[in-house]
């Protein structure tokens, strides 16, 4: 295989991207392209060169990302990775991912997190699935919650220029006390909401509660009248609320908005509230797919970084074929929510890959889920019971929007 992998220059950005966008079948516009420089960082994007041209590549973006306890963990954000139709099979993509994971290492970043457009993929370089989420698609006249239910606080329905400022606030609070929920900063939230000129016109409705913003809803809306008769179909685009009075305000707006017929959402948590809100749940039709991978780049560095429950000691043995230097026993020891991990020679209690342990990082598998999918070794008696008592975690780890 004559190809080279380097990092590109700044010079190379459009080439690169355009490239890319090969990889998944997409034309790329000026438009996005503009929309792409907001938060590319060239530095980060590793390329495939043969004969001077690009024909695959892989981007990180520098992330903070929320850990059990709330923990803030720096973190490599995956993204773009994709190789030409044209050179498909001949290990690009393997060592794009080699490369990326030697410089995130250099970095000292303990993580690395991504979303799998195909979920087959990244196993094999040490990404373990953890967490999910879920896509509900509801009629509204089936939309009634519980009773108990009262309305408060009040909605407004703004422009966009308006809201984003009162949304911004609403996500930072709420950031910190969901796992696995990305910290932005104003170029992530400029790019989040971005409009291109074909897309139907977003709408942004905030809550507040005495004045202070407290919930919000980005959604789109898709106008159907057969025979003169309203048939709206409204899709969520994001939802984030800071209380749960505040989350129920913001979804019975949604559910109550006139001439709509039905409502659809896209990457909601897994724990969603709305399952127990509904008077008739299964009306959501609620689906669960998979979501956010994470790698342990740095193994002891990444266990010291994220909050536990409760107190203890354990010691495990780390496999890691793709990133040798994490491989071995590792000793962990929790007191008051603290953790040390340190490389033991001990006898070790559990067995496991480095892709099984970055599947529990956030709290949303369990070490005996993965156990009885036949993925862990228990060593010693109990061990699987105590360990997932330290890692236990609520909520359950989501982010609201995909890179």
């Amino acid at each position: 295989m004559d190809i080279e992998i380097r990092t590109i220059a700044e010079d190379e950005f459009e080439e690169y991207i355009r490239s890319l966008e090969l990889s998944f079948s997409e034309a790329m516009t000026a438009e996005d392209l503009a929309h792409e420089r907001l938060v590319a960082e060239p530095e980060r994007c590793h390329a495939a060169f043969e004969d001077g041209a690009i024909v695959g590549g892989a981007a990180a973006v520098s992330y903070v990302v929320t850990a059990p306890g709330g923990r803030q963990v720096p973190a490599a954000g995956v993204t773009a990775v994709g190789v030409r139709p044209t050179h498909r099979r001949r290990g690009i993509t393997s060592a794009l991912m080699r490369a990326q994971l030697d410089a995130v290492h250099e970095r000292g970043e303990a993580i690395s997190i991504l979303y799998a457009s195909e979920g087959g993929i990244y196993g094999r370089f040490g990404y373990g699935l953890s967490s999910f989420f879920g896509e509900l698609d509801l009629e509204v006249e089936r939309s009634a919650f519980v009773r108990g239910y009262r309305p408060s606080g009040r909605v407004r329905l703004m422009n966009r220029d308006q809201a984003l400022p009162l949304m911004r606030a609403v996500y930072d609070e709420a950031q910190p006390g969901r796992p696995g929920m990305v910290a932005v900063d104003d170029r992530w939230w400029e790019w989040m909401f971005f409009e291109r000129e074909k897309d139907e016109p977003t709408f942004f409705a905030v809550h507040d509660t005495d004045g202070i913003a407290d919930a919000y809803a980005a959604y789109r809306v898709k106008h159907e009248w057969p025979e003169s008769i309203p048939k709206l179909e409204l899709t969520v685009r994001q939802l984030v609320a800071t209380t749960p009075q505040a989350n129920a305000d913001i979804w019975r707006y949604i559910f109550d908005i006139d001439l709509i017929h039905r409502v659809n959402a896209w990457n909601r948590p897994v724990d969603e509230p709305l399952l127990l809100l509904m008077q008739d749940p299964r009306r959501l039709r609620y689906r669960v797919t998979d979501a956010l991978r994470i790698r342990l780049v740095d193994v002891p560095a990444a266990l010291h970084a994220r909050g536990y429950g409760g107190e203890g000691r354990t010691v495990i043995q780390v496999a890691d074929p793709f990133c040798p230097w994490n491989e071995g026993r590792y000793m962990l020891e929790v007191s008051a929510g603290a953790a040390t991990c340190l490389p033991t020679h001990d006898e070790p209690q559990i067995a496991c890959s480095v892709t099984d342990l970055g599947a529990t990082y956030l709290g949303g598998v369990t070490f005996r889920q993965l156990h009885r999918a036949g993925r862990v070794e228990e060593l010693q008696p109990g061990a699987l019971v105590a360990i997932d008592a330290l890692f236990a975690s609520d909520p359950a780890p989501w982010n609201p929007f995909i890179f």
